[in-house]
């Protein structure tokens, strides 16, 4: 029986520190405590900038398992993950960091519930050594989306889990360019697991999140799922608008009544055009967001651009031959076609002309092991 292939996909930028030690664990895990399987590591580098790409280099070099593909430049954090997915060749994939927050440990357990059906299985951080003000406005802003959007949203899981082949096939396909894997998942429907786990702090290096990167997930998250925004903005607006004409008529009425007991001032009017201005361009940002989130997926770039490939030979290979074998199957079906109107239309030279490209064409794909038993054989 042949062995079921297990891909691990990892992505980096500027982690000349911990490339060759993830390389080493997840390959002694695979080799040492999952024998059973076939694997291959896939890593994708987003334009590093550092000495990460020539180790690459060197681990490919030594282990043809490892695979690796290069950025022309850096796409962003979850465009480049993205890709990479879709490039893995195993019956699942198993995608973590190259810090190694996200444990090695967990391989075996997540692959023990991919053998017992589940689809998808999401590591969920139920502890982190992170930052504590950082866990506690990430747990707000889970709390926050998962409140207002449509479509569930995984608490505290950041990618690190494993995917069956099915679900990466619909990745494919979505041909999403904006893609916000977290939402996917919830919003596909797959089976699922969930696995909790304490996440350790970075064995090497800086992390490459800033404030601006959370920002950015938050909001592709947030414009992608949620309907909430512009409906307060609509309807803020609208109770706004209410307030201010009943405020204006008052104030209209008793400076009619009390002429000169009533002075106007400029204090209630500066106040209530720093207010409305403020607000004015809060939700006029907000809107933008959306637009922004709209015009990129009108104009639909491409997820990236690789600059090189590494060890992708034998898969490229398989590809060429799975078309070539494609491109035959539809030629005998259209022959076998073109015999039945040849026959009916009693166009004997035809026929045989036919009928010997037909059996030259089957006996190739018998010897190729191609099914042919969906295709009647024309009997003479």
């Amino acid at each position: 029986m042949e062995k079921k292939k297990v891909s691990i996909m990892i992505p980096c930028y500027n982690e000349e520190e911990n490339v060759v030690p993830i390389s080493d664990a997840v390959v002694k895990m695979m080799e040492e405590e999952l024998p059973q399987y076939n694997y291959e590591i896939l890593f994708i580098d987003n334009d590093s900038s550092d000495n990460t790409r020539t180790l690459l280099r060197e681990i490919c070099e030594k282990n043809k398992n490892i695979k690796a593909i290069f950025n022309a430049k850096n796409f962003g954090q979850f465009n480049s993950p993205y890709h990479a997915m879709c490039q893995t060749t195993g019956d699942c994939t198993i995608t973590m960091c190259c810090d190694f927050q996200d444990p090695v440990e967990m391989i075996p357990k997540f692959i023990k519930e991919w053998e017992n059906g589940y689809k998808i299985v999401c590591g969920i951080k139920a502890s982190s050594r992170e930052n504590p003000i950082m866990r506690f406005l990430r747990t707000c802003y889970y709390k926050l989306i998962k409140k207002m959007s449509d479509v569930e949203q995984i608490e505290h899981f950041t990618g690190f889990g494993l995917y069956d082949k099915s679900f990466i096939k619909v990745l494919k396909d979505l041909d999403d360019p904006v893609p916000f894997i977290r939402g996917i998942v919830a919003e596909l429907g797959y089976r699922r697991k969930d696995l909790e786990y304490e996440q350790p702090k970075r064995r090497a290096g800086k992390t490459h999140n800033n404030w601006y990167s959370l920002y950015d997930a938050a909001m592709l998250s947030f414009t992608s799922y949620t309907k909430v925004g512009l409906r307060i903005a609509t309807i803020f607006g609208f109770f706004m608008s209410v307030a201010s004409i009943i405020v204006a008529l008052v104030y209209l009425v008793l400076k009619l009544m009390y002429w000169n007991m009533f002075p106007a001032g400029t204090t209630p009017i500066l106040l209530g055009i720093f207010v409305f201005g403020s607000v004015q361009i809060f939700f006029i940002g907000l809107v933008g967001e959306y637009i922004m989130n709209i015009n990129t997926r009108v104009i639909h770039r491409p997820l990236v651009i690789e600059e090189e490939r590494i060890n992708f030979e034998d898969d490229e290979e398989a590809v060429t031959a799975d078309e070539d074998a494609k491109t035959a199957i539809d030629d005998f079906k259209k022959i076998h076609r073109y015999m039945h109107l040849a026959k009916k239309e009693d166009t004997t030279e035809t026929y045989a002309e036919l009928k010997k490209e037909y059996l030259s064409l089957k006996a190739i794909l018998n010897i190729a092991g191609v099914n042919l038993t969906d295709i009647d054989e024309i009997k003479e």
